[in-house]
């Protein structure tokens, strides 16, 4: 393992032991905080000793685009045959065309309103999550989400799965937002994968031009205003880490010409060779650059800008982009 990934998955290590005892001590030491806490110091630990990055079963080093997909890696693909290998990789096919399926159509309009997003998986399979809903007839509420689901590759995909089929048949129901991520992280505590959690915005954009928000645990999302890239504020606890969590709605006003921008930590997160992060603050300056664009285009600028920061350095990340624009 290169010195500057080694370096990178300590980061990113720490980082998430930060963020993990930050939510033990608002929330106590539930079971499923606890097990994350220890999955972090184990890989930590194995950084110490020397055994990180490599396979307890032959003893071989593991990729390291393998160990960026997933930090808590601890097997390769050692003990697998030739044969065995293929048909792993022929259900990764078939799992990569299954969820692309489940993918909604990439530009949607509704009652005055234009969306578009980008979804780049790293891997085969992706734990990052988007959707966007409207009546057929495109004349009632926009409903969209994103999400990102902790961990990587299949696992993860599936939880993704879960996550749109929920969302699809709460939100058409008619449930409060809230109660929409409520419910979810319910879902999310009972499905046996203690080790996973998602952070995800949903929302709806009426032809008036409110649109309301429930943010679990999310980045912020940003608003580009005609002279002005606003940041949304604080949000909540990702659903599938606690429960009894209550959820808040946000309510803003998008003029015409106003855009909401929503992504996933694939994109801020991204490094480039010199292991140097994209972040928040660059995506907000291309953002303002680029705020008269209309969705698609408006995508276009900031992939554009993200492949010339990366100079040739490989994602180590899901990436998920959506720009939502009141257009009348």
């Amino acid at each position: 393992m290169s010195p500057e990934t080694a370096a990178s998955l300590r980061s990113k290590l720490l980082d998430r032991r930060r963020r993990l005892e930050t939510a033990v001590r608002e929330e106590g030491a539930p079971d499923d905080l606890v097990f994350l806490v220890q999955q972090v110091d184990a890989a930590l630990r194995r950084m110490e000793t020397g055994t990180y990055g490599v396979c307890t079963v032959c003893s071989t080093s593991i990729e390291e685009a393998d160990l960026l997909r997933n930090p808590f890696m601890q097997y390769c693909l050692c003990q697998l045959d030739e044969h065995q290998q293929q048909a792993l990789q022929n259900d990764l096919d078939l799992a990569q065309r299954i969820q692309a399926g489940l993918l909604p159509d990439q530009d949607v309009s509704a009652s005055g309103w234009q969306a578009h997003y980008r979804y780049h998986p790293v891997g085969p399979v992706s734990g990052d999550y988007c959707d966007l809903l409207s009546p057929d007839d495109g004349s009632g509420d926009l409903s969209f989400a994103i999400g990102d689901v902790s961990g990587k590759g299949v696992a993860a995909s599936l939880l993704m799965a879960h996550l749109s089929a929920s969302f699809r048949s709460l939100i058409q129901v008619g449930l409060s937002l809230p109660e929409i991520h409520t419910r979810q992280n319910m879902l999310l505590l009972t499905s046996h994968l203690p080790a996973h959690y998602a952070t995800q915005v949903i929302g709806r954009a009426r032809s008036t031009g409110d649109v309301e928000l429930c943010n679990a645990g999310h980045w912020p999302p940003f608003v580009l205003r005609k002279d002005r890239v606003e940041t949304l504020g604080a949000s909540g606890m990702p659903i599938g880490m606690v429960g009894d969590r209550t959820y808040e709605t946000t309510s803003l006003h998008l003029e015409p010409g106003d855009t909401l921008v929503l992504y996933t930590d694939g994109l801020i997160e991204a490094r480039d060779r010199s292991d140097v992060e994209f972040g928040a603050a660059r995506l907000s300056e291309v953002l303002g650059k680029s705020r008269d664009l209309p969705p698609r285009p408006l995508a276009d600028a900031c992939l554009a800008s993200l492949t010339a920061f990366l100079r040739g350095a490989r994602p180590s990340d899901d990436l998920s982009l959506m720009a939502i624009r009141r257009s009348a």
